[in-house]
């Protein structure tokens, strides 16, 4: 079931999810550091840097940099694809689908409080 919402409430859910995120979790990842484990979660692999580039409509070393914040973070890892060694393959990781159930637990939290 889809719910309508306006502008206004669109953005309060996102503020209030975003406030929740910032005062109860210490890993503060960027908007474009969110869209790509989004993908990467969300998306069926393979994932690759180039990949996403692409996708995201930016070079590689922007997702190399990001990818290295998120691995620090323990939200992603990353490998050479085995079969081209060109190509670096970005795994999922227990901590990063942990972290986006928690998100998703969050998102619904306040999608609840929304009034149509």
């Amino acid at each position: 079931m889809a719910i309508e919402l306006t502008a206004s409430q669109a953005l309060g859910l996102w503020h209030g999810v975003a406030l929740d995120q910032v005062r109860h979790d210490d890993r503060d990842l960027t908007l474009r550091q969110m869209a790509i484990l989004l993908h990467i979660y969300l998306l069926p692999p393979p994932h690759t840097v180039r990949g996403l580039a692409a996708t995201l409509n930016v070079t590689k070393p922007v997702i190399t940099r990001a990818l290295d914040t998120m691995g620090q973070m323990g939200l992603v890892d990353r490998a050479r694809d085995e079969r081209d060694k060109r190509n670096v393959v970005i795994k999922r990781t227990v901590g990063g689908a942990l972290y986006l159930e928690k998100l998703g637990d969050l998102v619904r939290k306040h999608g609840r409080r929304v009034t149509p």
